[in-house]
């Protein structure tokens, strides 16, 4: 993809700037005396108190200021690398302090980079920023410690088929055996099994080659992490001229943006499977979003009358306002009888998805040898997912599903008058927030509202809590929703997903340009604040429009099988109103604290009114209780998932 094509199709997603940026300067303008009143006291009673305020230094203004200085030779092996990823396009660094040659010759090059305060959140940001703009990012630790933190976070971006780039420093090979530092460690075998390719750099004149095999693994085929480490002697290395490396050419001469079409046979053979189809169905995944394919996704779906119901990292792609969509009509997944799998790279095994066994299947990937993993298929399409569906959307006849529309449609109304009965449900519980209530009054504001429904990035985060918000999560452009429990299901990292995501918004980055400068809404549980809350410190030194949900119910969410035995129950549990707001506070975020139904909406507005005029995170700490989760005593209870759709927990 050239980047004139990139920007053309940036552009066609673009929605109504003038109406955006009026609804932000009102909800601002609603607000603005409240904020600068907020910070006025906020300073004036850290000084009554004998302290200082919290505030940015001011080398990060200087920073903002120094222009990038590009490398030339002579050049250190950590340049080398630097200037490869910069040629490449590599969209931002996330880090810790170390590997610090690396880190530094990056960011001196002008790519874009982010220090946080744990290795592994900020991994888990790289990967949000992947999912939100289908760009690689970068995620850096050092040796020991810092590249072991980022382990889970690894583990999660392989899961999610997100094009990191793992880098990471490593003893020096003099030392090799020796056990010299404390921080010894072999790498790569630590990640195999959990990135698309690795190496250890241990010859200085090969650091380009080795860019080169990074980025061709990046940017080609189903996209995973990469992991490369650097031993002292190849970063240091000096290099005085082009001729002291080997395989030093530009990237059009080592990888080829070339994309797999599919075979005519191939091709015949899925239309003839959908025209004989009654109610077929299109699940929309991942590499519909990584290859942009999704306008043709939309052509074909037109022109066909097919549904499309959408799994994946990320969701977006198939607007839920269309008439065609089935995100939130769980309720008809099953009469489908032909479905297409288009970039669902995580695959499903039998009887996972909703789907009836009798249903037929075609997949699209460009991948061979995984055709026929885990779900048996009867059509394979060995192709890029857009050439696929522009194959599909030319040669398949206009076809009239209207039957199976109605029944889609009959399908939506039934779950969302589900929804309100939950709702209403949730609100007749008034001594603390029930999760309904977050889920209709967030779905609410988001969608309903004064903003516009495609505004808002939401991260989608939490165990429980997830199960009702995902009900009345909807998506209307790509890199709208992302899915953050998709198939790894890591616990915590969702404050370092909002971080991601709000730099990728806050900048404009891909798909995100149209919605530069919005905040980005995250919901988490009280399990999962605790590993990532930190990085609101973060999010305010870089100024991130981050509101931050906690779901606060008091325990994890495995406490129910042992609800019965006081000595395994309070295995489970956590002190009761704990104050993360508190502790946001003291991080430089603005708190709230909530503890009945009706205070959940003022507070958001609240927290939406400093995030667009003063670019600041909030966190709001909703109080709820653990037995919310027993339906025999608070229905509806614990809900379950339904995957493909708007339900789906894991694809």
């Amino acid at each position: 993809m050239n980047d004139t094509d990139s920007k053309k199709r940036v552009k066609e997603t673009k929605p109504d700037h003038s109406r955006r940026k009026f609804i932000t300067r009102s909800l601002a303008g609603a607000g603005a005396t409240t904020i600068i009143a907020f910070g006025e006291r906020e300073a004036r009673a850290a000084e009554t108190a004998g302290t200082k305020p919290i505030r940015i230094p001011d080398e990060f203004a200087q920073a903002a200021k120094t222009p990038p200085v590009k490398a030339e030779f002579p050049m250190t092996g950590a340049q080398v690398f630097a200037r490869a990823c910069k040629e490449e396009g590599l969209a931002a660094l996330f880090s810790c302090p170390g590997n610090y040659s690396v880190v530094n010759a990056i960011a001196q090059e002008g790519i874009p980079t982010y220090s946080g305060r744990h290795e592994g959140a900020m991994c888990h940001a790289a990967d949000a920023f992947c999912r939100v703009t289908g760009e690689v990012a970068a995620a850096s630790g050092t040796e020991g410690p810092g590249f072991t933190d980022m382990i889970c976070a690894i583990a999660a971006a392989n899961a999610a088929r997100s094009p990191v780039l793992v880098l990471a420093s490593n003893m020096s090979l003099y030392n090799e055996d020796t056990e010299a530092g404390i921080q010894l460690g072999y790498q790569q075998p630590t990640t195999e099994g959990i990135r698309k390719y690795g190496k250890r750099l241990i010859t200085p004149a090969r650091v380009h080659e080795y860019a080169a095999y990074a980025f061709r693994q990046l940017r080609s085929g189903v996209p995973r992490p990469v992991h490369i480490d650097f031993p002292s002697e190849v970063y240091r290395a000096r290099f005085n001229t082009a001729g002291d490396l080997a395989y030093y050419y530009d990237k059009a001469k080592y990888r080829t943006t070339a994309k797999p079409h599919p075979g005519p046979k191939d091709l015949s053979q899925a239309i003839e499977l959908l025209k004989k189809a009654e109610r077929p169905i299109i699940v929309s995944s991942n590499g519909v979003f990584y290859s942009r394919a999704w306008d043709v996704l939309k052509q074909l779906a037109e022109k066909a009358q097919i549904p499309v119901v959408e799994s994946g990292a990320m969701k977006g792609q198939f607007s839920d306002a269309h008439p065609l969509s089935a995100n939130a009509a769980p309720g008809a997944l099953a009469s489908a009888d032909v479905v297409m799998l288009a970039g669902q790279y995580c695959m499903p095994t039998v009887g996972e998805f909703a789907f009836g066994p009798d249903a037929k299947y075609i997949r699209i990937d460009p991948c061979p040898e995984d055709i026929g993993r885990n779900l048996p298929i009867d059509v394979g399409l060995i192709s890029c997912e857009k050439a696929a569906l522009e194959a599909l959307a030319d040669a398949i006849p206009a076809m009239k599903h209207d039957a199976w529309v109605a029944e889609i449609a009959a399908a939506r109304q039934k779950f969302e008058d589900e929804l309100e009965g939950f709702y209403k449900q949730g609100l007749s519980y008034t001594d603390a927030v029930h999760p309904a209530v977050i889920a209709r009054e967030l779905s609410d504001f988001m969608y309903r509202g004064r903003v516009p429904k495609e505004q808002t990035t939401f991260v989608s985060g939490g165990y429980g809590i997830a199960r009702y918000v995902r009900r009345w999560l909807r998506g209307y452009r790509p890199g709208q929703i992302l899915n953050g429990a998709y198939q790894y299901g890591a616990i915590g990292p969702d404050v370092g997903y909002a971080f991601g995501a709000a730099v990728a918004v806050r900048h404009g980055v891909s798909v995100q340009e149209p919605y530069k400068g919005s905040p980005v809404i995250c919901v988490t549980g009280d399990a999962g604040i605790g590993y990532t809350i930190m990085e609101l410190e973060t999010a305010s030194k870089y100024r991130m429009p981050m509101i931050v949900i906690v779901y606060n119910n008091n325990a994890w969410g495995t406490w129910t099988g042992n609800r019965r035995n006081p000595v395994t129950l309070s295995m489970h549990l956590f002190q009761e109103n704990v104050r993360y707001d508190k502790v946001g506070e003291a991080l430089g975020a603005h708190g709230e604290y909530v503890t009945e139904p009706g205070g959940f909406r003022p507070a958001l507005e609240r927290c939406y009114q400093i995030a667009v005029k003063e670019s600041r995170p909030s966190i709001i700490n909703c109080q709820a209780k653990k037995e919310f989760w027993l339906r025999d005593q608070y229905p509806p209870g614990f809900l379950g998932t339904i995957e493909p759709g708007c339900m789906s927990y894991n694809h």
